[in-house]
Order: structure tokens, then C-alpha cells, then sequence
């Protein structure tokens, strides 16, 4: 068996797998930027809600007020989860760059360095790898969250359709 295409294949591995981790998180950050502007409207929305109200002890503007800062701890841990993408790109994107630079002095290497860049091109694909599960952890969190006003929300609908029901019948 030939040594130098598994050595060729593992520096190829070493290359093609933190780049396509790269582009997986490239996209779990796009959709969280996207999410983030939906959450940041929806929080804008109820602020000009309840500065227009001209009472906040209602409560509709209590149940504005809980939702308002649903939303804005929504935006909170969509932040977090970008900063989380943003590190586990650029470590992907040095983890690529260390293993080509490994794989382009594998055959000339008097100083000894691939053994080294290897090891770190690897350290930078763990780095990478933990922020793309904390965004993704938080991506989680956020769900929950959006999930569970959506439910109270939907909740309070009923609750008022219902009211209104019986005041038409009577």
C-alpha cells in the first residue's frame, strides 16, 4: 500500500472537513441573523404598542409587556449564538489554512513544523467545532422561547375569541 495517498488523504480530510463544518455554520449564522431581525421587529413593535398605550396597567399591555421581553431575551441568546458562529467559522477557516500549509511543506520540511501545524490545525477544528454546539445550544434556548410565546399568545387568542363569542350571543 501506497503511504503517501493515505498521507495525501488525510491532509485532503484534514482540508475538506473544516471547510464544509465552515460553510454549516456560515448558514446556521444566516439563519440566526435572520431570526435576530424578526425577534428585534417583533420587540420594536411592541415597545411603539405599549408607549402608545395610555395605560400599562391593562392586560393587554401587561401580556405586551411579557412578550416584550420575551423577545428581547430572544434577541440575547441569538447574539450569543452568533458570536458562537462567528468564532467556529474563523477557527474553521484556520484550521484549513494550518492543514494546507501543512500539506504544502510535507515534502519539504527541514524545520519540522508539519507535525506541529497538524496538531494545531486539529486544536482549531475542536475550538471550532465547540462554538458551532454552544450556537447551536442557543439556537435551542431561542426556539423554546419563541415556541412558548407563540403557545401563550395563541392562548390568549382563544381566550379572547371566546369572549367575544359569548358577548354576540347574549
Amino acid at each position: 500500500m501506497d503511504t503517501t495517498s493515505v498521507g495525501h488523504f488525510a491532509a485532503l480530510s484534514f482540508i475538506v472537513a473544516p471547510a464544509m463544518l465552515t460553510n454549516a455554520t456560515a448558514l446556521m449564522g444566516l439563519s440566526s441573523s435572520n431570526r435576530l431581525a424578526i425577534a428585534t421587529q417583533r420587540t420594536r413593535e411592541l415597545a411603539h404598542s405599549l408607549e402608545a398605550a395610555e395605560t400599562l396597567s391593562s392586560d393587554e399591555a401587561k401580556r405586551h409587556f411579557e412578550e416584550m421581553n420575551a423577545s428581547a431575551e430572544r434577541s440575547e441568546l441569538l447574539i450569543r449564538a452568533l458570536r458562537a458562529f462567528y468564532f467556529a467559522m474563523g477557527a474553521f477557516a484556520l484550521a484549513t489554512l494550518l492543514s494546507l500549509l501543512g500539506l504544502a511543506m510535507e515534502t519539504f520540511d527541514p524545520l519540522g513544523v508539519v507535525r506541529p501545524l497538524e496538531i494545531l490545525a486539529l486544536a482549531a477544528g475542536v475550538f471550532a467545532f465547540g462554538g458551532l454546539v454552544t450556537g447551536a445550544v442557543q439556537l435551542l434556548r431561542e426556539t423554546r422561547l419563541a415556541v412558548r410565546q407563540l403557545d401563550i399568545r395563541s392562548r390568549n387568542l382563544r381566550a379572547k375569541a371566546e369572549a367575544w363569542e359569548r358577548r354576540t350571543a347574549a
